[in-house]
């Protein structure tokens, strides 16, 4: 599939900011299951944009500019070109060990409802794999997930005893039950294309990833009950939401701010091949 993707995160300010500065986890790196056909972030005020790696191999772009800033954007467009893998990570740069993804954080600290919860569910299956498939199945229905919205996450334990939570809280909900079964886990952010066989797509979108034995590195996408397909398009990973969250920042002044967030992620088609 061919994905075409447009993310415009724009800010207005009721006192100009006299600086600011954003840490971007927006850009996606080739893998076995997407090339990185096209990408381009684009502020729409002077400042400097500065691209590094971070310590899990993450693409970062370190925004900055000096006021007064009364409003900007971030604007990202892109194409994508993916291929199913049925979950199977390859080809991803490893820079960090395994075992470190078996570390708990504080947005994925089980408490004993989660640890009953994860023992319970995937009691009754033989292998790592039918245990993760039985507990993705199982969170699947137990834990709706909303629209993100303006919502931010409150973390795996806060989440699951709410009943509900958004992508990122099901997400994390998913990994600390993973890593309660002594399986390592990681956070993933990135974009998932419309369709009308997923309950959350068309736009930014949140799973995980765990590690087994047998076959390595396997994404579980609770949210939407399935493993990804590719209608998913991979762009950070860490140990939860903080490593990879797609923007952080801070800025000086700035009082009374305002968000808008635009997110579009769709099947390019022929469009795309035409190109």
């Amino acid at each position: 599939m061919r994905i075409r993707i447009s993310h415009s995160i724009g800010y207005a300010y009721a006192e100009p900011a006299r600086h600011i500065t954003q840490i971007l986890r927006l850009t996606p790196r080739d893998h076995d299951g997407q090339h990185v056909m096209s990408w381009r972030i684009e502020p729409t005020i002077d400042g400097r944009l500065r691209m590094t790696q971070d310590a899990f191999g993450n693409v970062v772009h370190t925004f900055s500019a000096d006021g007064p800033i009364a409003e900007m954007a971030i604007r990202v467009e892109g194409l994508i070109e993916t291929v199913d893998l049925a979950g199977i990570v390859r080809g991803v740069p490893e820079r960090v060990p395994v075992d470190v993804f078996r570390r708990d954080t504080l947005l994925t600290t089980p408490d004993a409802a989660l640890r009953e919860f994860a023992e319970e569910v995937t009691r009754g299956d033989a292998t790592p794999l039918s245990r993760m498939h039985a507990l993705m199945e199982a969170l699947h229905e137990k834990m709706p997930c909303i629209e993100t919205g303006q919502r931010t996450g409150i973390g795996a334990a806060a989440a699951f005893a709410a009943g509900e939570g958004i992508p990122q809280d099901v997400a994390h909900v998913f990994m600390t039950c993973a890593r309660h079964l002594d399986v390592p886990a990681r956070y993933v952010s990135g974009y998932v294309a419309q369709s009308d066989a997923l309950p959350h797509a068309n736009g930014a979108h949140a799973w995980a990833e765990v590690h087994l034995e047998d076959f390595g590195w396997i994404g579980f996408d609770p949210a939407n009950g399935l493993c990804p397909i590719d209608t998913h398009v991979r762009v950070a990973a860490g140990l939860d939401y903080a490593d990879a969250a797609p923007v952080r920042g801070a800025r000086k002044g700035g009082d009374g701010e305002a968000l808008a967030v635009r997110v579009s992620a769709r099947d390019a088609g022929a469009r795309a091949a035409n190109q």
